[in-house]
């Protein structure tokens, strides 16, 4: 039964963060004689070295189970202590014991495994190093840095909210605009004529509200030119076909809060400084490109630029 318990935990609890430390003093304490645990007194410091469990002769201790609750998402915060750590105790030894025969079978050997052992282990020490580097400038002082460059001190950006009928040919499109000018309903025509169905179907062609950037410029063009509340009298013409636009409201962007927006500002601000701290490792290291008959390249090729945003 310990095998199925234990399985059960690592499909049920793989990925996250959470408190490892705490959550297994609070569970050996939960395992404590209630009568010590009546008598108040200091609770002496954990000790990682303590021994759990042995397979073989390898050894599973406290610090183990506590690297393996480091890794349990936040819903396992949600259970008891006494519950997740006998299961961790249990999912270490299927481990340990699935490993002895692995090795027995000589699998570390096996030019795969041992190339997928090398990138797994490259891997956590290029993260250890990224972190190190990275998580001591995440301060709350860069982020509302950040903050001020990138969002308080910016001019406010025009906003445009309209919807849209996508067709193949100028003629349809114009037929659109006949119908819409005597009165047919866009968001029905848009749900029954339109090719784009991201937002033609239940959303009635509806894009919401976008910023000139947001879109290809023949559409942007298009769209901010227009009045609240207008529909184009000409079909705009863009690499995806022909649109027909109304326009239902324009503003002046608002400004977000930095609650709003401290997420987003942490994952730009991890992005900035990893890229920094791999271009000052690059430059510490010499770098050769190959071509197919392995020549060296004196030059590597520009990265391709991104994409614009479709409208469909």
């Amino acid at each position: 039964m310990r095998l199925s318990r234990s399985l059960l935990l690592c499909t049920a609890l793989i990925g996250g963060v959470s408190s490892s430390a705490s959550l297994t003093a609070q569970a050996l304490a939960a395992d404590a004689k209630p009568a010590a645990a009546a008598q108040p007194q200091a609770k002496p410091a954990a000790d990682p070295n303590m021994l759990l469990a042995t397979v073989n002769d390898q050894k599973i201790t406290l610090g183990d189970v506590q690297r393996a609750a480091a890794t349990l998402p936040p819903e396992a915060r949600q259970l008891q202590p006494a519950v997740i750590i006998p299961l961790l105790i249990n999912q270490l030894i299927d481990q340990k014991a699935i490993q002895l025969q692995a090795d027995k079978a000589g699998l570390a050997n096996k030019p795969a495994v041992k190339a997928a052992m090398e990138a797994a282990a490259n891997n956590v020490l290029q993260n250890a190093y990224l972190e190190e580097q990275v998580a001591p400038k995440l301060t709350d002082e860069a982020l509302k840095a950040y903050y001020q460059e990138h969002y308080a001190s910016k001019k406010p950006e025009e906003e445009v909210h309209a919807r849209h009928i996508l067709v193949d040919s100028e003629a349809k499109a114009q037929g659109i605009i006949r119908q819409l000018n005597k009165g047919a309903d866009f968001a029905k025509l848009a749900g029954r004529l339109s090719t784009d169905k991201a937002s033609g179907g239940t959303n009635g062609g509806d894009l919401g509200w976008f910023k000139r950037g947001d879109m290809i410029p023949d559409f942007s063009n298009a769209a901010f030119s227009m009045k609240s509340g207008t529909i184009t009298q000409k079909p705009v013409h863009t690499q995806y076909g022909w649109h027909v636009i109304q326009v239902l409201g324009t503003r002046t962007a608002p400004v977000p809060s930095f609650e709003q927006v401290r997420d987003q500002i942490r994952r730009d601000l991890i992005r900035q400084e990893v890229r920094q701290v791999v271009e000052a490792a690059e430059k510490q290291a010499r770098i050769v490109h190959y071509d197919a008959k392995g020549q060296p390249i004196t030059s590597a090729p520009a990265p391709a630029a991104a994409p614009a945003q479709a409208t469909h």
